[in-house]
């Protein structure tokens, strides 16, 4: 196991935990951008499973906490893990926020959730797509601002170098 990997996976649980402090509830959900930024992060610094075991301990410390619900579960780990995945496999920046807005599908799976384990009988399959949209595309604009800025300033390369040396 990287260390290096695993002790930035937890600082960007940690960062996603802060920043779901500043969500915003659209039609029955919490909305985190934060969560998708990091998600973003993760993809690109650490890799589809370091992300995807990110998200998921954000998800986790959030339940316990008190910040989040359980579509955090999916709402996250969907994006983090497609985001992952294609920016692996394509290794340009615009595939890991592509892959992020994608895990919108997140919203789909958080019907089940929803409607068996929250007892929201009112959930429809498509219920939770629009505000993981809107969360995770302002996520994802933050993540392309941030990302753009430490690629022209070539930081981004160097943490790479660093994080995988």
């Amino acid at each position: 196991m990287n260390i290096k990997k695993l002790t930035l996976t937890a600082f960007f649980a940690a960062i996603a935990v802060a920043g779901s402090l500043f969500s915003f509830p659209v039609l029955g959900s919490r909305c985190s951008p934060i969560q998708h930024l990091v998600n973003v992060m993760c993809a690109i610094l650490l890799g589809p499973w370091y992300g995807l075991a990110a998200a998921f301990l954000a998800a986790l410390i959030r339940n316990i906490l008190g910040l989040g619900t359980l579509l955090a579960f999916p709402g996250s780990m969907c994006g983090a893990l497609l985001s992952g995945l294609l920016y692996k496999w394509m290794k340009k920046l615009p595939a890991a926020y592509i892959g992020e807005v994608v895990g919108i599908i997140g919203g789909m799976l958080s019907y089940p959730i929803a409607a068996v384990l929250m007892g929201n009988q009112t959930a429809a399959l498509f219920t939770f797509v629009v505000p993981f949209l809107i969360s995770t595309v302002g996520g994802t604009i933050m993540a392309i601002v941030i990302t753009m800025t430490m690629k022209k300033t070539k930081v981004l390369a160097r943490i790479q170098q660093q994080i995988n040396s």
